[in-house]
């Protein structure tokens, strides 16, 4: 590309602009009308309900208010196949659920609302036959509720499939009763059991209900880690609180002080990362020493294979010694790099002085990503909640099931109207009993559409708040750095000003470069879902087409993100077309290639460090607390059955702080950058044409103002 030429009338961000890019503008809110609507249609026919509360064979919902009855369970299994059933759910056993859009495999099993789940081994026969009538009253609860004549002969009640031939112990779980197997010294059980009458005579090992109870204890056993955390969280919530605090007071500090102290602050910061490595390396090998000869220690990784409780993994040597290894990696990778690039280091310092001046005099902006945190939360709740109700807002189907040959069986049916239909008539013990959720109306047609177009317009609707967080903060730093005579020179409110005038001027432009961002997104989770469906695949040969079109599009959306960064810079301060402004970004950074491979990347390693600093800090702290090795606040630090759960939560958070923070001085660095390479082009540093950039940056690159003091 050509390097720009000197303009006399150029001051800064050109306040004198008009429109760009409008046609993406009004597709942009086009589509938001659209969004709007699916939102609307899909809050008219979906039902969340669906996703929470369990249904019956009738498609009724169990544990609704004005519903006495909570959980699902099942009735007896039929010699019977239903229609369109995939063996993809859980299988066999007693009070199993139903999932959303599949019934239960093997025999047809009908599901009712249930006040409690069964507590005992018993079939229908015994309860009948028992001379205490409490026993067949308990069984009653499983029948269906229409059944009241307990006098009613049992073959009778078991051909009108009104009760189960048998029930089992189960366990409630999200309004859904399981089998309640166990093993106890090796020994599959069901309650105390290992068999059990299956109600036509015959009994049964309870190795059977295994098979299609596996995936139930899972559940199980998750639910049981999942309640283990959330007890730790409801005990220690204000101490990850305090924690967080603690993480944004050090970014605020640590910011704060770069301003005064950048090259003595990056200096420590790079001592105090070496040091907390060097601090891990020795913690790991003292852990590591210390579980020698000890039982148990020995056992390797592979062998324990996968448990619930990452406690246990703390007691393995080799746990220890691969946490050393990973931190003695990056000590020598860090050093390295320190030791190659300790000559530009100074430069990047003198980036860092200049934007720690430029968020100096603009201090609002450390609080705008919090703007922009709000607007993605919006995005996210409008994408998940139509989300949900689209994916509810199927009808209940009804099919037609019986035992004898029909020629109905498995058409749909209408229960209001079906025992008044030909079908009753022509096979007396066909019932019309629901199947599943789905539909046949247009609108049922084009739900995988509307799916598609929801998630479409998230990705857009992210980039383009995101994109406006990047070119208001442009905006307003590139204002800093074009004045003159700092600050005095600078609008009074630059940040505003800035936001203005990309809403104003730009929102097709933004538009645009976050469509192109959101299409490579859109592609890249559809060769995800390509990869997740395909993996039972043998064809080697599509998974390693696969495999090669997911890297190059992971390639792509990078590069994208990094181009339209930059040309977001040069929209807030010329006032281009997405396209101009992609253009001349990109042949100023070639130009200046090696400037940005080495500053540029220098500069977001020591925001790297910086982040790296502060949780690592941060995370220490809540390490040495949690496990209750400080001594003054020993009695403080709450009981928890994990403590790496506050531990990790509060490591997290603190990234998400730092990032925040840098985040923003990331950005001064690359508009400072991106003017300084303008500045260069533009001016020699004579009286007509001096140069804009601080005094320190022209010192270090040998530059003056020929004829004028330093501003």
């Amino acid at each position: 590309g050509t390097p720009q030429k000197y303009d006399p009338t150029f001051k800064g961000p050109i306040y004198d602009r008009g429109c760009t890019d409008i046609i993406c503008c009004v597709l942009l809110v086009i589509a938001i009308v659209g969004y709007v609507v699916v939102g609307v249609v899909a809050w008219t026919h979906g039902d969340p309900r669906k996703v929470i509360y369990p249904t019956d064979s009738r498609g009724q919902f169990c544990g609704q208010q004005g519903t006495p009855n909570e959980y699902v369970s099942w009735l007896t299994p039929v010699a019977h196949r239903r229609p369109g059933i995939t063996r993809e759910t859980i299988t066999l056993g007693c009070c199993t659920p139903r999932l959303r859009d599949r019934q239960l495999a093997l025999p047809r099993q009908l599901l009712i609302c249930v006040s409690k789940c069964p507590d005992r081994y018993q079939t229908y026969l015994s309860a009948y036959g028992s001379r205490t009538p409490s026993e067949l009253e308990y069984y009653r609860h499983f029948c269906v509720p229409e059944f009241k004549n307990l006098q009613k002969a049992p073959i009778e009640v078991l051909k009108d499939k009104e009760c189960p031939a048998m029930i089992i112990p189960s366990t409630p779980l999200a309004r859904r009763c399981f089998p309640a197997i166990r093993a106890k010294k090796g020994v599959i059980m069901v309650g105390n059991e290992t068999t059990y009458d299956d109600g036509h005579g015959r009994r049964r090992n309870v190795t059977e209900l295994l098979e299609g109870a596996k995936k139930a204890n899972v559940v199980l056993e998750t639910r049981q880690l999942a309640m283990k955390i959330f007890e730790d969280y409801t005990v220690s919530w204000y101490w990850i609180i305090i924690g967080l605090v603690i993480a944004m007071v050090a970014s605020f500090i640590f910011i704060v002080l770069l301003r005064f102290l950048a090259g003595i602050m990056v200096w420590v910061m790079i001592v105090m990362v070496i040091l907390v490595l060097g601090y891990g390396i020795f913690h790991c090998y003292m852990e590591y020493a210390k579980l020698k000869g000890e039982a148990g220690s020995d056992v390797s990784l592979k062998d324990l294979g996968f448990q619930t409780d990452l406690r246990v993994y703390l007691h393995l040597r080799q746990t220890w010694l691969a946490f050393m290894i990973i931190l003695c990696i990056m000590e020598v990778v860090i050093i390295l790099l320190l030791v190659f690039l300790r000559k530009r280091i100074l430069i990047a310092i003198a980036l860092i002085k200049e934007a720690s001046r430029a968020v100096g005099h603009i201090m609002m902006s450390l609080l705008f990503p919090l703007c922009t945190f709000f607007l993605l939360c919006l995005c996210i709740a409008y994408w998940a909640s139509t989300a949900v109700f689209l994916s509810t807002s199927n009808e209940a189907v009804y099919k037609v099931f019986n035992e004898s040959a029909c020629q109905f069986s498995g058409q749909t049916c209408k229960p209001e109207t079906f025992n008044t239909s030909n079908v009753t008539k022509l096979c007396p013990d066909a019932q019309c009993l629901f199947a599943f959720y789905g539909g046949e109306t247009a609108y049922h047609k084009y739900l995988i559409i509307l799916q598609f177009f929801n998630v479409f317009m998230f990705f857009w609707l992210a980039n383009f708040v995101i994109a406006l967080g990047q070119v208001t903060l442009a905006g307003a730093f590139a204002s800093y750095y074009w004045a003159f005579k700092k600050p005095d020179d600078m609008p009074a409110f630059p940040l505003f000003s800035a936001f203005g005038r990309a809403l104003r001027y730009h929102t097709g432009s933004l538009a645009f470069g976050s469509l192109i961002l959101a299409i490579v997104q859109v592609i890249r989770v559809t060769l995800e879902y390509l990869d997740h469906r395909l993996k039972a695949a043998d064809n080697k040969f599509a998974k390693f087409l696969l495999s090669c079109l997911k890297c190059c599009f992971w390639c792509l959306e990078k590069f994208i993100k990094f181009l339209n960064r930059n040309a977001y810079i040069m929209i807030a301060v010329y006032g281009t077309n997405f396209c101009t402004s992609a253009r001349n970004a990109f042949f100023l950074l070639m130009r200046n290639i090696i400037r940005v491979a080495v500053l540029d990347k220098v500069t977001d390693f020591l925001f790297f460090l910086g982040k790296l600093l502060i949780v690592g800090s941060v995370g220490i702290l809540a390490f040495f607390f949690f496990t209750q090795r400080i001594k003054l606040v020993q009695d403080t630090a709450p009981p928890l059955n994990y403590y790496w759960v506050p531990i990790l939560t509060v490591i997290v958070g603190s990234y998400l702080i730092a990032h925040g923070f840098f985040s923003v001085y990331g950005m001064c660095v690359d508009t400072l950058f991106l003017c300084f390479l303008e500045d260069l082009e533009r001016n020699d540093g004579s009286a007509e044409k001096p140069y804009f950039m601080s005094p320190d940056l022209k010192k270090l690159l040998k530059k003056t103002n020929k004829g004028q003091p330093d501003a």
